[in-house]
C-alpha cells in the first residue's frame, strides 16, 4: 500500500493511496487517523470515492474511513476489465487486506451497495456489518430487459434509470467550468456545496478542451447487469446485519419516484432494518448533510 496526496484544509485528515489489486493498482481515499476501527466504503455506479468525503469528515474524527474508487472510475480507471460485482467484491477483499484483515463495517451507497452485498456473501467473514444507501437490494428489471441483453439495450436501460449521470460518460467539456455547470443544473444538486464541487472536480480526466468523466462507459454497462431483478431472482436473506438507508426522493429529486419504495428493500432483504432519511435525495442521501448524520448514526448504533 502506498501513500499519496494529503488535504491540508480539513479538521480531518484525508489522503490518497493505492492498495495492488488484479491488474494494478486501487485508488482509495481515507479520512481520519491511522489508530481508528477501520470502516469500508464503496460508491455509486459513475462515482467516484469522493461521494463519501461529508461522510468522512464526520465519522473520521474517530473512525478510519477507506473509500474505493472501484475499478473503471477516478484513480482506478486504467486497472483492466473485466468489471462486475464479483470483480469489484475481489478488489475490496485486497484492501480489507491491505488495512489490517477485518472484519469491518462496509458502507455502499447505490451500485455500491450491491458491491457490498455481494462481498458479504462471498466474504461474510470479513464483513462485520452494512450500511446500504439507497443500493443493493436488486432493481425491478426494465421491460424487455434480462441478463442476456446486449450493450446497446443495457445501456438504455440504465439511461433512463440513472439520467443524465450516466449521459454524461459519452460527453467532453472544454473546460473545467462548464463540467460545473452541467452539474449544478441537475435538479439533485441544487443546494450546491464545496463537497459537490470535489466530487465534480476530482471526476474530469484528460486536457482541455477535450475533458471528460473519469468513468469508463464499458464498467458502468457491465456493472448495472448486476443490479437487477431479473425474472427467477428471489429475496435472498444476507448473512451478516445489515441496515438500509432509504433516500425518498429520486436520482433527480423527485418527490414521487424514489429508487426504493418504502418497505422494497426488506422485501428484497429479508431482515435488513430499513429507515426513511427524511428530505434526501439519491445523491445528497451521501454528500449532504442531512444524509451524512443518518450515516453517522447508522454507523455509530451498531459500534
Amino acid at each position: 500500500m502506498s501513500g499519496g496526496h494529503h488535504g491540508s484544509d480539513r479538521a480531518v485528515p484525508y489522503l490518497r493511496r493505492t492498495v495492488p489489486v488484479d491488474g494494478g493498482e486501487l485508488t482509495v481515499g481515507e479520512w481520519g487517523r491511522d489508530s481508528g476501527p477501520v470502516l469500508l466504503a464503496v460508491h455509486g455506479i459513475t462515482s467516484s470515492h469522493l461521494a463519501w468525503s461529508v461522510v468522512g469528515e464526520r465519522l473520521g474524527v474517530d473512525y478510519r474511513l477507506v473509500a474505493v474508487d472501484l475499478r473503471g472510475r477516478g484513480g482506478s480507471r486504467d486497472l483492466p476489465g473485466p468489471y462486475g460485482m464479483a470483480r469489484h467484491a475481489a478488489d475490496l477483499v485486497r484492501v480489507i487486506e491491505a488495512y489490517g484483515g477485518g472484519p469491518v463495517v462496509v458502507l455502499g451507497h447505490s451500485m455500491g451497495g450491491f458491491v457490498a452485498v455481494e462481498l458479504a456473501h462471498r466474504h461474510p467473514e470479513l464483513v462485520r456489518r452494512l450500511v446500504l444507501v439507497d443500493g443493493g437490494a436488486p432493481l425491478p428489471a426494465p421491460p424487455g430487459l434480462d441478463s442476456s441483453a446486449d450493450e446497446q439495450a443495457v445501456s438504455a436501460a440504465i439511461a433512463a434509470t440513472v439520467g443524465p449521470a450516466f449521459t454524461r460518460l459519452t460527453m467532453t467539456f472544454p473546460d473545467r467550468e462548464s463540467y460545473r455547470t452541467m452539474w449544478r443544473g441537475h435538479p439533485s444538486f441544487a443546494e450546491w456545496t464545496p463537497a459537490m464541487l470535489r466530487y465534480v472536480d476530482y471526476d474530469l480526466v484528460g486536457a482541455a478542451p477535450e475533458l471528460q468523466p473519469a468513468c469508463r462507459l464499458p464498467a458502468a454497462v457491465r456493472d448495472a447487469r448486476d443490479q437487477y431483478a431479473y425474472p427467477g431472482v428471489a429475496p435472498t436473506r444476507l448473512p451478516v446485519p445489515a441496515v438500509f438507508l432509504r433516500a425518498p426522493r429520486g436520482l433527480l429529486d423527485e418527490a414521487d419516484k424514489p429508487l426504493y419504495p418504502s418497505g422494497y428493500a426488506t422485501h428484497w432483504l429479508p431482515g435488513v432494518r430499513e429507515a426513511t432519511v427524511p428530505g434526501v435525495n439519491h445523491y445528497t442521501i451521501a454528500l449532504g448533510d442531512t444524509g451524512a448524520a443518518a450515516i453517522e448514526a447508522a454507523v455509530r448504533a451498531g459500534a
